[in-house]
């Protein structure tokens, strides 16, 4: 299995700078299944999806390749963590009541994970992938961060990162759309928090290592500048999500 590993070698930097997310995203999640024994939170890098969804089932199995982010993970009584990739499981057939990817199904072999998710997840069953791009915070502000994204780290960025800003439109999801309600993940941030989560991003580490000098340092006092006198501003990422409820065969 190919492994496409961007995160192992900051997994600390990322458990420590990213957002999380909401916990009614959850709460919808858990609405839409008929039973709550069983949640398979696949890619689960730091275990963030892991731990929400632990309020809501009895059970959360967290797989990921990275032995190195499940290092990081938080844990939780509840919760079993297994390094494993997403296109091959020790899942039993037909015992999962919701699959979850969050901010990772651009890594995996998709057709090869959609027939492992269409092996574990029972009849009704559901299946939730999401997404969120590039934050928003201020026309000042988020003018820096575009720089940053594409103009000094754009040819950093793994080519499967399209997906993420293409909202996985190209994705042929399995089963039946769901519809919902829209989500964001809101953060009351510092600059510093800021410039912390960009150094989380795949493309900046590989800058790092590429240059032997840190992107952010190139935008870091514009940044500071545009962010103003406040102490803490809301962050916003809007969220995709997909949910899919696999039939009754």
């Amino acid at each position: 299995m190919n492994f496409k590993d961007h995160f192992s070698d900051h997994a600390q930097s990322y458990a420590t700078a990213r957002p999380t997310y909401p916990d009614s995203l959850f709460n919808h999640l858990a609405s839409l299944c008929r039973e709550h024994e069983l949640a398979w939170d696949c890619a689960t890098g730091n275990g963030q999806a892991a731990v929400g969804l632990s309020a809501y089932f009895k059970s959360v199995l967290a797989t990921d390749a990275s032995a190195e982010q499940i290092a990081q993970a938080q844990e939780a009584s509840n919760i079993q963590y297994q390094q494993s990739p997403a296109e091959n499981t020790a899942i039993a057939d037909c015992s999962v009541d919701l699959v979850t990817v969050a901010q990772a199904i651009h890594w995996f072999e998709i057709e090869k994970f959609f027939a492992e998710v269409e092996r574990v997840l029972k009849p009704e069953g559901v299946l939730a992938v999401w997404s969120y791009g590039l934050h928003e915070i201020s026309v000042a502000c988020d003018e820096i961060t575009a720089r940053l994204y594409s103009d000094i780290v754009g040819k950093y960025w793994p080519r499967e990162r399209c997906h993420i800003e293409q909202r996985y439109e190209g994705v042929g999801f399995p089963y039946s759309a769901i519809a919902g309600p829209e989500f964001e993940i809101l953060c009351e941030w510092s600059a510093q928090d800021v410039l912390n989560y960009y150094d989380s991003w795949s493309a900046v580490q590989r800058y790092w290592k590429d240059k032997g000098a840190s992107p952010i340092a190139l935008v870091a006092d514009d940044f500071v500048q545009a962010w103003g006198e406040e102490s803490v501003r809301v962050v916003r990422w809007p969220i995709t999500l997909y949910a899919r409820r696999k039939p009754v065969s």
